[in-house]
């Protein structure tokens, strides 16, 4: 209060208490509008078979027991907090407490992030059916078509330090060491002093012995593929997660990482197919891709779209075995203008044939391998083949 307007009443505030408790009503029902995300996603998967989720539950009303949270309300909430970039239980969890939508979902009730972890670790298998379902509903309603099919992978690093990244001598020696340990720590009930304490430090060792085993057996895995024994002496894995591979970077550096692939309608730009793999390259997850589609929707695409580290030969040949439309980008390469790379389509091995069906091209434009120009309609040019009638040579 200034001096210049001095005021001579003094004020009532009401002042924010927050030690205060207080009670109210919630209609749950009201929590979020009519057309949130929320309810069509509960409504979608009520819609969905779902038995081989309730066959587990051992509980009945014949036997008794606690009754289960019921599987449909733990499949919206991961797939609704899969739609807002969720993908941690303990997160979930959190979302129950003050989240509406979250909130909504659950009737305001709690659930504890180790059944969220749980229920989606012990249904992985589960859930890939229901993925297949909810594919099968929008192929069902012409969301999916597969006339074009976009096709990418990314590289997703592990949570391993390149410090874990280790050869079989070293893993073998940190493995006779945690196993000397776990031996030496002998029965965690003897230990009077701290028992809980003694468990855990048992627990950890036991878990560590494990994880090297792990690694070992995956090391050896990894062994069987190469050849000579330099290569086989050679070979690391992490410690700490042992399936994880070697890979480059966007950056141009190696990190352990897993090679994701995923394939998107292009309609819609909804994904309709996703693996993670260990292997480095992409060129070897087109076919493979191609076999999940057709797994999972019964059809093949139309057309494929993918970068460069998916168009090799043999791709190329193997996707017009299967009648696929096949458009992959070339890698860049810095060459003498008019020169052949190996293994490349060239102008001089492309002829025309009269007597196949018509390549179209815009009036006006002459093909490529040197033919004369034509200005009349698509009907009437010439088609574009190979000499043995098939794909170009690539020699």
């Amino acid at each position: 209060m200034s001096q210049e307007n001095p005021i001579s009443k003094q004020p009532l505030i009401r002042h924010v208490n927050r030690q205060q408790m207080s009670w109210r009503a919630v209609d749950v029902e009201h929590l979020i509008s009519e057309d949130h995300p929320a309810r069509a996603i509960s409504t979608l998967v009520g819609r969905l078979n779902l038995s081989a989720f309730y066959q587990a539950i051992e509980s009945s009303t014949e036997e008794g027991g606690r009754p289960a949270i019921d599987p449909q309300l733990l499949i919206s909430l991961w797939v609704y907090a899969y739609s807002q970039g969720i993908g941690s239980a303990r997160e979930v969890a959190r979302r129950c407490e003050y989240d509406p939508a979250f909130q909504w979902l659950t009737g305001w009730e709690e659930v504890n992030y180790h059944t969220l972890a749980d229920f989606r670790v012990e249904k992985a298998q589960e859930f890939d059916e229901l993925f297949t379902q909810v594919l099968a509903a929008l192929s069902q309603e012409g969301l999916i078509t597969l006339e074009q099919v976009m096709q990418d992978g990314t590289k997703i690093k592990a949570q391993a330090s390149s410090r874990t990244y280790c050869q079989e001598e070293t893993i073998r020696e940190h493995l006779e060491r945690a196993r000397r340990r776990v031996a030496e720590m002998g029965d965690p009930r003897n230990d009077e002093s701290s028992p809980k304490a003694r468990q855990a430090q048992v627990r950890a060792r036991r878990q560590q012995q494990e994880r090297l085993e792990s690694a070992l057996e995956e090391l050896q895995k990894w062994q069987a593929r190469k050849s000579g024994e330099k290569a086989k002496k050679e070979t690391r894995v992490s410690t700490s997660d042992p399936q994880a591979r070697a890979m480059h970077q966007p950056d141009g550096g190696l990190a352990l990482s897993y090679n994701e692939q995923i394939s998107t309608d292009a309609a819609q730009g909804l994904i309709v197919g996703v693996a993670v793999t260990q292997e480095p390259n992409d060129s070897g997850q087109l076919l493979a891709a191609v076999d999940r589609l057709e797994q999972r929707l019964e059809k093949k695409p139309q057309q494929l779209v993918a970068d460069s580290g998916y168009t090799t030969r043999e791709n190329i040949e193997k996707m017009a075995g299967r009648e696929i439309d096949f458009l992959g980008t070339m890698r860049y390469e810095n060459v003498p203008r008019g020169a052949n790379l190996p293994n490349r389509f060239s102008a001089e091995r492309i002829s025309l044939s009269a007597s196949e069906e018509p390549l179209c091209l815009p009036a006006g434009q002459s093909p490529a391998s040197g033919g004369t120009t034509q200005e009349e309609s698509c009907g009437d040019l010439p088609p574009l083949r190979s000499p043995a009638g098939g794909l170009p040579s690539l020699s």
